[in-house]
């Protein structure tokens, strides 16, 4: 019989990974667009529970792209929509 050793994100408790790292990464992504989250609710009270969370999960993913749009790269904004596209 054979051992696996998998991992399991301690903010998603479903998913499961194969390498700690991995797994390290997902919680840290979480964590942000938790806060994410936060942030977009304070500024846009309207915006519904479902609504907050999928905007920080997914600003939370594109990190490296909102980065380089802050830090007066604009243009990078456009790798999500061919992102998006596909």
């Amino acid at each position: 019989m054979a051992v696996e050793v998998v991992y399991r994100s301690s903010r998603d408790l479903e998913r499961l990974f194969m390498d700690k790292a991995e797994a390290d990464r997902h919680d840290k992504m979480l964590e942000l667009a938790e806060l994410l989250t936060d942030v977009l609710h304070k500024a846009v009270p309207s915006l519904s529970e479902q609504q907050g969370e999928e905007l920080g999960i997914y600003m939370a993913r594109h990190r490296e792209v909102f980065a380089k749009a802050f830090k007066n790269q604009p243009d990078a904004l456009g790798e999500l929509s061919t992102t998006a596209a596909e």
